[in-house]
This record gives C-alpha cells, sequence and structure tokens, in this order.
C-alpha cells in the first residue's frame, strides 16, 4: 500500500463528534466503543456520512476499546475480540454502502491512556515499560490486525515509549500501520522533541506513514516540517478550541478549514483529515479544496 504522484488522500473526521451529534450518549469508560455494543448500526451511519463527505479512509470505532475495559461491563475475552472485530466490519459495511472501490479502513489504535478514560493520553509517560505497553497492547493489535482492515491507526499516542512498542508490534505482526502523535508545539505530550519522536518510526518499512493528530491546527505546520524520516506524512487534527474547565465547555474560535488544510498540503502532508469536533461538512470542504490543481485521493498508504 503505498500513495502513487502527487496525490493527497482525505480522511474522515471524528467519528466520537458526529456520534454526539446524532443524539447518541457516549458518556462512558468506553467512549464511542460503547456504541458496539448498545447501537453499532449508529457507528456504520457515521462511517457512511464521511465517505458521502469525499473521506477515502474511515477510521473505526476501536479507539477506546479495550479488554480490560470490556471486561468491567461484564464481557469476556472472545466476545471482546468479536467486538474489535465488529468495529472492522462496521466500516467495511459502510463502504459497500457507498459502494466504491477506493475507500480505506484503519482500525484505530488508541493509547494505554484512553483506556484509562482520565486523560491520560494527552500526558504519557504512564510509568509502564515498553515491554509492559508492549505486552498491554499486543491481544488487540493482534485482533485487530486478524479483522480484515486495509492499515492499523496508531493514532493519538503521547510519547515515544509507546510508539516503540506500537511500533515494534506491527513490525512483528508484518502489518501496516500509521503512526500519529498528539502534540503540544514542537513536542509530544510527555514533552520529548517531535524529530525524536518520528525518528522512532525511521527504517521500519510496516510504518507508511507518519504525522500527528489530536492537536491544535497550529501545531501542525512545523509538525509536517519536522517529519522528515522519508515516509508520507498524514496530519488530522482537532477543529482548534480551547477546553474552558471552570465553563466546561469549548471555548475560543474556531480554526480548521479547507484554506488552512491547503498549506499542509502545499508544505507536504499527503494524508489529510480531521479529528475531535470535526464533522462532514468539514471534510467535504476539505475535499473541495485539496484536490484542486491537480492533487487527487486515489490510493492508501
Amino acid at each position: 500500500m503505498e500513495l502513487v504522484g502527487d496525490s493527497v488522500l482525505i480522511s474522515d473526521g471524528g467519528l466520537a463528534t458526529e456520534l454526539e451529534a446524532r443524539g447518541n450518549d457516549l458518556s462512558d469508560p468506553l467512549w464511542s466503543a460503547k456504541l458496539l455494543l448498545d447501537a453499532p448500526q449508529e457507528i456504520s451511519a457515521v462511517h457512511t456520512a464521511y465517505f458521502r463527505a469525499g473521506a477515502k479512509i474511515a477510521t473505526t470505532a476501536s479507539y477506546q476499546a479495550s479488554f480490560e475495559g470490556f471486561a468491567a461491563r461484564g464481557i469476556d475475552r472472545d466476545h471482546a475480540v468479536g467486538l474489535l472485530r465488529r468495529s472492522v466490519r462496521l466500516a467495511i459495511a459502510a463502504r459497500e454502502d457507498v459502494g466504491a472501490d477506493d475507500l480505506w479502513v484503519a482500525a484505530s489504535v488508541g493509547p494505554y491512556g484512553a483506556a484509562l478514560a482520565d486523560g491520560s493520553e494527552y500526558r504519557g509517560r504512564y510509568g509502564l515499560s515498553v515491554a509492559a505497553l508492549t505486552g498491554w497492547h499486543r491481544p488487540r493489535l493482534e485482533a485487530l490486525a486478524a479483522a480484515g482492515a486495509d492499515v492499523l491507526a496508531l493514532e493519538t499516542i503521547p510519547d515515544t515509549d509507546e510508539a516503540e512498542a506500537l511500533v515494534n508490534l506491527v513490525h512483528q505482526l508484518g502489518v501496516p500501520a500509521w503512526l500519529s502523535y498528539t502534540i503540544d508545539g514542537a513536542r509530544t505530550r510527555a514533552g520529548q522533541p517531535l524529530a525524536d519522536a518520528f525518528a522512532v518510526a525511521a527504517g521500519v518499512p510496516e510504518i507508511v506513514a507518519i504525522g500527528v493528530n489530536c492537536c491544535s491546527p497550529d501545531d501542525v505546520l512545523p509538525a509536517i516540517a519536522l517529519a522528515d524520516v522519508g515516509k508520507p506524512v498524514i496530519v488530522y487534527p482537532n477543529s482548534g478550541e480551547r477546553w474552558d474547565v471552570r465553563r466546561g465547555a469549548w471555548v475560543g474560535p474556531r480554526r480548521f478549514s479547507g484554506r488552512l488544510a491547503s498549506r499542509w498540503v502545499a508544505a507536504g502532508a499527503r494524508i489529510i483529515g480531521g479529528c475531535c469536533r470535526v464533522r462532514p461538512s468539514d471534510i467535504a470542504e476539505i475535499c473541495r479544496t485539496c484536490t484542486q490543481g491537480g492533487n487527487s485521493a486515489e490510493n492508501p498508504p
């Protein structure tokens, strides 16, 4: 799987954002993975909405799914594996519903901190060794790798220890994956220089793209400049507001736009999408903007 020529591949936006916009309550430690149990048809409907908006990649509802999280709901390991595989099947079903043959499914592999459901994915440095993180991630990666997705999305990774564990696993499994960090400025959320973080994936053929997600749009251009390890660059930030703890609300200007996304493409990004609070209308806008001038979304990474 590789990009061809100067093509730009458009990914989807915030799955949970759109699920909530459709009236689903995700206030649960499983977050969007809750609906793998309660309303799987809602997940498939959102994948379809992003595909119809022009996205070429659907990212599955497995980001916050974990064996521990399912066990807390009384779900045994075999059933949990089935739910992880269901997340991929739902995206595949949406692809079949749209009926296009150039659409792709990325199985979301969120960080260890996401499964804790306490914001740890924005701090990293959990106090676990690379070996411990490898052992924790392995069963979920194995289940998702066997489920039929085109690529694994190692996303919202906050530090290099977790990245090292995940990169080693996909190399051992021999499956394609992208590696995407959540960042603050030019550093990972754990404080490591982003250039060093990207270097974790250098020379690993299974890592087919590197980049950033779940960050401010303002941090994307500097990150692209640092992503010089010979792989396509993927970027999918949030919409740009900041969280006001006192008010319990997102405040400030919304900065995600097709115009800004076109600058990411000009800077060298090859896969563009959105994360939290980025909706199908935003994806439609960047499709209109970023596929002009000869750029086209054709093939997967």
